[in-house]
């Protein structure tokens, strides 16, 4: 189900809801051991588990793999995380397309963090520079199939200062075609 469907049934039945973030573990008993933690964390029915595609892409096989499985076994709603960082628009349609076929139908469309190592952000030579760049090429080449997420930043993105254009690029965003915004609070 798309995670804007699921907010809206919470929202017409006037439900709080929350989501649970991890990020792919780096090894295989990490990862056994993850997946006992979602399996105990299920009962607490979470409207959906997103999972991050780890700095600068360093995951992202994991990422794809871990959505399917916990959708597949858990029975639970999965948002990928999908970012721009070190990813070539091809790569990013063959991510797609696997999600598509395996039954995902919620991304988190980011930009991305530097790679590991690396200070600054710098746009693959044939990637796209901005999170609003990836949701216009998923909504073109995917149509409605996927819920579309985009990061929402209410104290402003640390790396922008003047909250009004944070804003007009939140706004930018929407426009393009996310269903969802998603802030963080860390508890």
């Amino acid at each position: 189900m798309k995670i804007s469907e699921k907010i809206a049934n919470y929202k017409a039945q006037g439900k709080t809801f929350y989501s649970f973030e991890f990020f792919p573990p780096k090894t295989d008993f990490g990862l056994d051991n993850l997946y006992s933690r979602i399996d105990r964390m299920a009962s607490l029915q979470p409207a959906y588990i997103d999972i991050t595609w780890g700095a600068g892409g360093s995951t992202s096989n994991k990422t794809l793999e871990m959505c399917k499985t916990i959708q597949k076994y858990f029975g639970l709603e999965v948002m990928m995380h999908l970012t721009c960082t070190n990813m070539q628009v091809s790569s990013i349609k063959k991510v797609l397309i696997e999600a598509e076929e395996n039954g995902l139908s919620n991304i988190l469309a980011l930009r991305g963090d530097p790679p590991e190592g690396s200070s600054t952000w710098d746009q693959h030579e044939d990637g796209f520079r901005h999170s609003v760049d990836l949701v216009r090429y998923i909504r073109k080449e995917f149509g409605n199939h996927f819920c579309l997420g985009v990061g929402g930043y209410p104290e402003c993105h640390h790396e922008q200062s003047d909250l009004d254009a944070d804003i007009s690029f939140l706004k930018e965003k929407v426009d393009a075609g996310s269903d969802v915004v998603v802030s963080i609070n860390d508890c």
